[in-house]
């Protein structure tokens, strides 16, 4: 089906767009696609240039305000054309101008390829940049979060129904799918002889339990990461309970209900939600930006020197009459050894399967199942050995590894790769639905239930100026 039928609902109400002008995104002479990266405020705009792209014309125009941020943008897109191994080539035009937009928009409209805008910067102004690209016939990839409250949420809902209404493409860069880990749960998660089905849950122990670790100070691309200002205003940056959680939702949607559409009409209930800030130092802002003092724009932030920022949040829903808890944390800086951390704990009838990387782990990643005490443990291991046989075919060298009650499901070294390498898979899934002309049917429904959780739960946990 084409997924804009979905939103027949949505076209019927929604307002005229500002621009009814529509570009023919058929494509050009060399079936290429050409990216256009918009205002790039965030390293991952890059990211998705890291790898060679096979369909995707080499010549990418850039449309931004000129400043540190476009230089770091296009200095990081130069280190992966310098590399000895697997260089790319991108060339890159760039405007430069606070007209970036409008330029954008001017030259660029005319042409007939796949044009799609490329979105990794300040999410205060991302909705409205997508709300103007579909209206004028772009396709967009966004990265995360594309809505960071209520008003921006109703904004890009209105973008999709212009979207399906022009015949072009809004999709955001949803990465964690590709981590080998998640993969392999959610495949054993469809076996009913190991998972049986998805527990109701309690709020002591809900049918999932989902929570993630980052930090402000990180290493990207083999270099310290420096984070633009705004990245510490939540008017600009949008509160953590709207940004990683986007990634949290996503996943426990994907995995819980595979290939079904989540509508947050008739599917999902927001129970509680809270949010705190994290608490930075002068010296960490410093590290972390390069600038010396704060900025005007997060005095009402600051205390006793103290910057503190609403990163953290957490929040408890109904979706499809399953309970489950989320949270997400920032701290400033990973302990030794350490990275972002994620945890999975997702329960079904005969088994858990979980996700765990904590101290216990050595901060790595590790997938466990662990059988329901009813089942007999040798009948269970049967069937799990049976799982992991098949699951060789595409995931060659994975292994089971007793622990006690539970099984550990050792990932070969040679399957796992880093947040970084997910941005390519991300945009390969994205370019083979611009050429099929549409995307499976629940993936623009579930965007849109994703967002308006995150942007509700905002609501619920109170006004955090």
């Amino acid at each position: 089906m084409k997924y804009a039928l979905y939103l027949l609902s949505i076209l019927l109400c929604a307002c005229n767009p500002a621009s009814k002008k529509t570009v023919d995104n058929s494509s050009d002479q060399n079936g290429e696609v050409r990216l256009i990266t918009l205002a790039p405020g965030h390293f991952h705009a890059a990211l998705v240039q890291k790898e060679a792209l096979d369909g995707v014309d080499s010549t990418v125009y850039v449309y931004a305000p000129d400043g540190p941020e476009l230089d770091s943008h296009l200095k990081l897109i130069q280190s992966y054309n310098n590399r000895e191994e697997k260089p790319t080539h991108w060339n890159e035009v760039v405007y430069r101008g606070n007209d970036f937009l409008q330029k954008m928009l001017q030259e660029r409209q005319t042409e007939k390829s796949h044009n799609v805008v490329v979105l990794a910067g300040n999410n205060r102004d991302k909705t409205d940049y997508i709300l103007q690209a579909v209206s004028a016939g772009f396709n967009v990839l966004s990265d995360k979060p594309m809505a960071i409250d209520k008003a921006s949420f109703e904004k890009l809902e209105k973008a999709f129904g212009v979207a399906a209404q022009n015949n072009v493409m809004l999709y955001d860069i949803m990465t964690e799918r590709y981590d080998v880990w998640s993969e392999i749960q959610r495949l054993l998660m469809q076996n009913p002889e190991l998972f049986g089905e998805l527990v109701d849950g309690t709020e002591k122990e809900p049918a999932v339990s989902v929570s993630s670790i980052h930090h402000f100070y990180k290493v990207v691309s083999g270099k310290p990461l420096i984070r633009p200002v705004w990245y510490y205003d939540v008017e600009q940056q949008g509160e953590g309970i709207v940004d990683v959680t986007t990634h949290l939702v996503d996943l426990i949607h994907w995995k819980c209900f595979p290939e079904q559409i989540v509508d947050y009409k008739k599917d999902i209930q927001l129970l509680s939600a809270k949010h705190w800030a994290t608490p930075l130092s002068k010296q960490q802002f410093t590290m972390s930006t390069g600038l010396t003092e704060y900025p005007d724009f997060l005095g009402k932030y600051v205390s006793d020197s103290v910057l503190n920022v609403y990163s953290n949040g957490s929040f408890q829903y109904m979706a499809k009459g399953k309970l489950i808890d989320l949270s997400v944390i920032w701290n400033f800086e990973a302990p030794k050894g350490a990275g972002d951390i994620h945890k999975s704990i997702i329960r079904g009838t005969k088994g858990t399967i979980s996700i765990l990387q904590g101290e216990e782990q050595g901060f790595v990643p590790k997938l466990y199942i662990e059988r329901d005490k009813k089942i007999n443990k040798t009948t269970y291991r049967q069937m799990l050995d049976q799982a992991i046989a098949d699951l060789q075919t595409e995931y060659p060298g994975v292994a089971l590894k007793e622990e006690g009650n539970r099984w550990e499901i050792v990932v070969p070294v040679e399957l796992q790769s880093g947040h970084e390498k997910h941005f390519s898979s991300v945009i390969r899934k994205y370019l083979g639905y611009l050429n099929q002309g549409n995307m499976p049917e629940w993936e623009i429904p579930n965007m849109l239930t994703k967002y308006y959780l995150t942007t509700t739960a905002l609501s619920m946990a109170g006004d955090s100026k």
